[in-house]
């Protein structure tokens, strides 16, 4: 039987808690601890699958095609396990659930209320594997007090209570702001936090406190003191220059011997931390600096590519240098030349997106890259678009466009070198799509293999000739123009197992350019990177060098 830690936040919101939740895995698994990680969201959405990127960041999915909330991604990045469709859950899912169930009689014609019915399908998915592992850790998603995550909070309340003693811990995230005309750090907003926490019925045995002072003793005494819990369970949390300093930082800081101290475990593991300890050497002991501009639709939000960001930062560790990443507004380049906006940098990443908002800046961004021979690496519509300006100014295909586009626009304006996908094969079974169908969930989504081809730059990256990849995606590169273009050097490198969808395409003459239907970045981990994102590094290392 797992033991549970429950993480809430409170004061105000994006403190980190899914980042403090992930530390901790790993510092649990540096001690020899099993782990799985959990998220539980409050909206109301089933899931963030059909979320603009600019409503809520990216969306992470995992091999067995869940659309979840980014901090699944922090959870794999640190603890190198992989998160499965069972370990996120939203109130949209849960009263979908509920709702499902009373329409199916299976309530017997009882009254359908919050309490028990909601919170006991909470609880079910709570408890979900919990023979699989040492510790489950649940993060609940957004601030104590909020309305919509009450059922959570009194559905983790009732599941500590029917647990043995000791089974169940409460970690709570707060922030202490600092006063700079007082030269004060404020802990009244955490003592109100905590309150609040109490009066609902949990009391937290771990508190962590963000500051971006430290906090002195004198505090933490106060801390500890108001909020009921022992002065070595208020662990600082300061702002670091990398996250992946941070389960170094928490360690330093005893945040996982106050987790094990608060189950009563004694004496505990000895932890090994040399994992971590490579990690932060390659931080601070970079031996140089690349470029990249990543050229996209939704730069004004970063973590709308949070795990591209993320692997990119894993490919500079894997080469020992300092990534510099800058996003670039594809929108600009459909009305000025990309050159000036593109000249400097040692490689371009065009990403995924929905839309036809920023696609000629995309290709005209690819154009570039082509052209001036600058490493190149197309991540889903980024390898769309590399396909379509091939088509457009190399076999001279000069309306070549997306279904996509076309769909959105009401009538017919292009010839589709990229369709609707409507039929793919899955495991052993075929799905079947329309256009007309739901936007959530009816993509090609989670892990699906490719073939590589014998002799081309992705098979020498990956040292294989098959590779399983996660995708998100519901267009898909034609076939029918694969001769066409492979006459002129693009390469089709990487196909289905039965042949007939593109997920890899490469210029022959080109020193670094790859374009791939499926994203990489979602299995990159600081120490395993993604093999395409540690060698499009090193191709920008090469680049630099000539500049």
């Amino acid at each position: 039987m797992a033991r549970y830690i429950f993480i809430t936040g409170g004061v105000v919101s994006s403190l980190g808690k899914g980042l403090t939740a992930a530390a901790l895995g790993a510092l649990l698994q540096a001690r020899g601890f099993s782990v799985r990680m959990r998220k539980l969201d409050p909206y109301l959405n089933v899931d963030p699958g059909t979320m603009s990127p600019f409503e809520h960041g990216e969306v992470f999915v995992t091999d067995d095609g869940a659309e979840t909330d980014l901090d699944l991604g922090h959870y794999e990045r640190f603890t190198g396990v992989a998160a499965r469709a069972t370990d996120s859950v939203s109130s949209g899912r849960i009263y979908t659930n509920v709702l499902e169930k009373e329409r199916r009689g299976d309530y017997l014609g009882k009254t359908i209320q919050v309490i028990p019915h909601v919170t006991n399908e909470i609880k079910d998915f709570i408890e979900i594997g919990d023979d699989e592992v040492d510790f489950m850790l649940c993060e609940i998603g957004g601030t104590v007090g909020d309305i919509e995550a009450l059922p959570f909070f009194e559905a983790i309340r009732q599941f500590s209570q029917e647990r043995p003693r000791g089974q169940c811990i409460f970690m709570h995230l707060t922030l202490l702001p600092y006063l700079a005309a007082s030269g004060e750090l404020k802990t009244k907003p955490t003592q109100h936090s905590v309150k609040e926490l109490r009066s609902i019925g949990i009391a937290p045995d771990v508190l962590v406190c963000r500051a971006e002072h430290p906090i002195p003793e004198k505090e933490r005494a106060k801390i500890a003191l108001f909020c009921n819990v022992r002065p070595d369970s208020v662990i600082p949390a300061y702002d670091l220059k990398s996250i992946y300093e941070a389960p170094m930082s928490f360690h330093r800081a005893g945040l996982d011997q106050a987790v094990l101290d608060a189950f009563q475990i004694s004496p505990a593991p000895a932890p090994n931390m040399t994992r971590w300890e490579d990690v932060e050497d390659r931080i601070h002991n970079a031996e140089g600096e690349v470029k990249i501009a990543i050229v996209g639709k939704y730069v004004q939000l970063e973590d709308a590519y949070k795990s591209i960001k993320e692997a990119l930062t894993h490919g500079g560790m894997a080469n020992r240098v300092k990534v510099t990443t800058e996003w670039v507004d594809a929108e600009i380049f459909e009305k000025e030349d990309p050159a000036p906006h593109l000249e400097g940098y040692h490689a371009i990443l065009v990403p995924g997106g929905f839309g036809e908002r920023g696609t000629e800046g995309k290709i005209r961004a690819a154009q570039f890259a082509r052209e001036h021979k600058v490493p190149y690496l197309g991540i889903c519509l980024g390898m769309q678009m590399a396909v379509i300006e091939a088509a457009r100014n190399v076999v001279g295909l000069e309306d070549a466009g997306s279904e996509e586009f076309d769909h959105e626009a009401g009538k017919k304006r292009f010839t589709p070198v990229v369709y609707h996908l409507k039929e793919w094969v899955q495991g052993n079974y075929t799905v079947k799509r329309k256009v007309s169908d739901d936007k959530g969930g009816t993509m090609r989504l989670g892990a699906y293999t490719a073939t590589l081809k014998e002799g081309s730059k992705v098979a020498e990256v990956y040292g294989d000739t098959t590779i399983e990849e996660r995708h998100r995606h519901r267009y898909e590169v034609d076939i029918k123009y694969r001769e066409e273009l492979e006459a002129k050097g693009l390469c089709f490198s990487g196909m289905s197992p039965d042949g007939r969808l593109p997920e890899i395409v490469e210029w022959q003459d080109h020193p670094w350019f790859i374009g791939v239907q499926y994203h990489p970045e979602l299995k990159s981990k600081p120490f395993a990177p993604a093999p395409l994102f540690a060698d499009f590094v090193r191709a920008a290392i090469e680049q630099e060098r000539l500049v």
